[in-house]
């Protein structure tokens, strides 16, 4: 396979949006579980440990982790575009069943099933948007799906919002409005092409006579050791810090509501205005110099504000001061922060015929870890309180601080192939290896 050049027929920026879209629908579902987790409570009569288990197995964590296992290798084994045209299909389908939902039994298989979608649309965005983007722009192009995502929060807390005197109501509105953004989504994506570097890749493999099978990207992904290390890498930088921010996404009313919040449409209010700043961060911070400035100190400065925002949460006394610095800081720390370099850096340290596959393990350990601690999350706040439990939060987001900042890859400017040939000493996809 030849080296790619940027002519090579980039998709463009109408294609990075439809299929970012992935990322805001993603975020759409757990914000508008967060937003009525108590509201379906209430109706349905369950308790504490079975909210735990519904976060648990949603978007947010297990549901997505089993759709990226699927989804990942699925996308190297049929293409990107057989992901992104399918899993809305299953998206809508878990959208429409909360919408009209009348048990819990209902409510859990619709969550599940948008888990699932969501888990394997996402990889597969992030991977077809760096593979179709050019190299002296692909933060920016990447940075786009990060975009989507900041924006499904803000508008699904101010729908929430607007919608809160209709109570349960309310919330199925929030989750059909879903059904319509996916239906829209996938009509537009149905005239979008294969990513080109994927269609080079696999007549290669043909050419070579490769036999692929599911696993075929997986096995590849595990049989370098080089890739060990880009794994362990890429896990401390989002793992730890997305089991902090999944926590906060599905269960940040309760935290707020600990920290001396108690109204719905203060918290909610909160919310809008930590996703707006992350939308504005990730874009005129994280787009508009990923590809202009060393990305090292750009992540640290990300990840050390959302610290300062969290022990500011935790630790001073609650008033406006404190709940507003918190979520100014917090949201533009997360405009620039871990899950916008994830995105990047997994699309640059794992090779072509297996960089889906590294994206579905990647989000699957990282939705696990959060699915974990969602379990007991919500008795964990109620029995220590948010000091105690601040401490783990805190340790979490330090811990991603050090490991993105120690080693955080030079790879701005460069083409996939060149980075490709500079961590293997060659093109991985010319090698044969059969599965």
């Amino acid at each position: 396979m030849g080296t790619v050049a940027t002519k090579r027929g980039i998709t463009g920026w109408k294609a990075t949006i439809a299929v970012a879209m992935s990322n805001y629908i993603e975020a759409g579902a757990i914000i508008a579980l967060a937003t009525s987790l108590s509201l379906w409570q209430s109706a349905f009569g369950f308790d504490d440990a079975l909210v735990g288990i519904i976060a648990a197995v949603s978007a947010n964590a297990f549901g997505a982790a089993l759709g990226a296992m699927i989804g990942g290798p699925l996308c190297d084994r049929l293409g990107r575009k057989f992901i992104y045209t399918y899993d809305l299909i299953v998206f809508m389908i878990g959208a429409l069943l909360i919408t009209f939902t009348a048990n819990t039994t209902l409510l859990v298989v619709g969550v599940v099933l948008m888990g699932i979608a969501v888990g394997a649309g996402v990889p597969a965005s992030w991977t077809y948007i760096a593979e179709e983007a050019p190299e002296e722009s692909r933060a920016a192009h990447v940075g786009t799906a990060q975009l989507a995502w900041s924006f499904g929060p803000a508008v699904g807390f101010a729908l929430a919002i607007m919608v809160e005197p209709l109570g349960v109501a309310g919330s199925r509105l929030i989750f059909f409005h879903l059904f319509v953004v996916a239906a829209v989504t996938w009509w537009v994506r149905r005239g979008l092409p294969e990513s080109t570097r994927w269609k080079e890749q696999r007549a290669n493999e043909l050419a070579n006579g490769t036999k692929i099978s599911f696993f075929s990207g997986i096995r590849s992904l595990l049989a370098e050791r080089k890739n060990f290390s880009a794994l362990l890498f890429l896990i401390g930088v989002y793992g730890l810090w997305n089991t902090v921010a999944g926590q906060a996404g599905i269960f940040q009313p309760r935290v707020y509501e600990a920290a001396g919040v108690e109204s719905a449409t203060q918290q909610n209010l909160l919310q809008v205005l930590v996703w707006v700043l992350t939308a504005a961060a990730t874009y005129f911070g994280f787009m508009k110099y990923g590809d202009r400035v060393s990305r090292r100190w750009l992540y640290f400065t990300g990840a050390l504000l959302g610290i300062v925002a969290w022990a500011v949460l935790i630790f001073v006394p609650p008033g406006t001061f404190s709940l507003l610095f918190y979520a100014v800081a917090w949201g533009i720390s997360a405009g620039i922060g871990a899950q916008a370099f994830y995105g990047l850096w997994t699309a640059e340290l794992f090779a072509t015929k297996y960089r889906a596959s590294a994206q579905g393990v990647l989000f699957m350990l990282a939705r696990v870890m959060v699915g974990l601690l969602s379990l007991v999350f919500p008795v964990l706040l109620t029995n220590m309180g948010l000091e105690k439990l601040g401490l783990l939060i805190l340790g979490l987001l330090a811990a991603a601080l050090l490991i993105g900042t120690i080693w955080a890859p030079e790879t701005r400017g460069k083409s996939l192939e060149e980075i490709e040939i500079a961590r293997y000493g060659k093109l991985v996809a010319a090698d044969r290896v059969d599965a």
